[in-house]
């Protein structure tokens, strides 16, 4: 896609979300005394997303896996990062959970503003009593029945590969003994590369829901050695699912 038609583009996802925010937030407002947890604003906001993401991205999105999540199951939901583009996709999953969020994106208008609305939890990641508070808010969300979804990698892959895993995702599964719920996706990262606006055209996105992590196959109380051994997996499916995709 061309630097003009990403510049349409754009416009008409910002302008979509502009005319949004107003009616989210009324609707914010009648159910909030009903509704603590923000479930409502974390569906409105789980719709747009989807939306906004067919509008992205014109190559199409090839979703794998949804029967492997059991509605109801509490999760530690995580994937790996390759564009500003995955947070939209990952509403694709169509799950209530809780983003984990970094400071940076409060600061931004609209964005920020609908965080805030759904009371996703935000972590300041140079501030150790900031990443203190922020294990303990998505614990306290986990005992509660809402899944937590956390990119472990904390920042986005430079060349898509697949970055370390962080202990924070797998620290939360362990403590609060639940399941992890690893997410797949690939072609977010051509499509938008980081530091980058504008749309590349062809590249379709592959979303695949892989099979939940139980407690009881951690095999280990360390989450280090936890994220150690997801991360090769994760290496390891990444590697299979484009070696797939260039067998079709």
């Amino acid at each position: 896609m061309n630097t003009f038609k990403s510049v349409i583009v754009w416009f008409l996802a910002v302008s979509f979300l502009v005319v949004m925010f107003p009616i989210s937030l009324i609707i914010w407002t009648l159910v909030l005394p009903f509704d603590k947890n923000r479930v409502v604003i974390h569906w409105i906001l789980t719709w747009q997303g989807i939306l906004l993401m067919r509008l992205l991205s014109a190559s199409g999105i090839k979703i794998q896996g949804r029967e492997k999540v059991v509605r109801g199951t509490t999760y530690v939901i995580i994937s790996n990062h390759q564009s500003i583009l995955d947070t939209l996709l990952l509403f694709c999953l169509k799950y209530k959970f809780k983003w984990i969020s970094k400071i940076e994106n409060v600061r931004i208008p609209i964005l920020g503003w609908y965080l805030k609305l759904a009371d996703y939890i935000i972590v300041d990641r140079g501030n150790e009593e900031s990443k203190i508070e922020m294990l303990d808010k998505s614990y306290r969300c986990l005992k509660k029945g809402i899944s937590i979804m956390i990119f472990p990698e904390g920042t986005r892959s430079k060349d898509g590969e697949i970055g370390l895993f962080k202990r924070g995702a797998f620290q939360l599964a362990i403590d609060a003994n639940v399941p992890i719920l690893p997410v797949l996706i690939d072609g977010t990262g051509n499509l938008l590369p980081k530091h980058k606006l504008v749309l590349e055209t062809g590249q379709g996105l592959r979303f695949r829901i892989l099979d939940p992590i139980l407690p009881d196959t951690f095999n280990t109380k360390n989450p280090d050695e936890l994220a150690a051994k997801i991360s090769s997996m994760y290496t390891w499916e990444l590697k299979r699912l484009r070696d797939n995709n260039h067998a079709l």
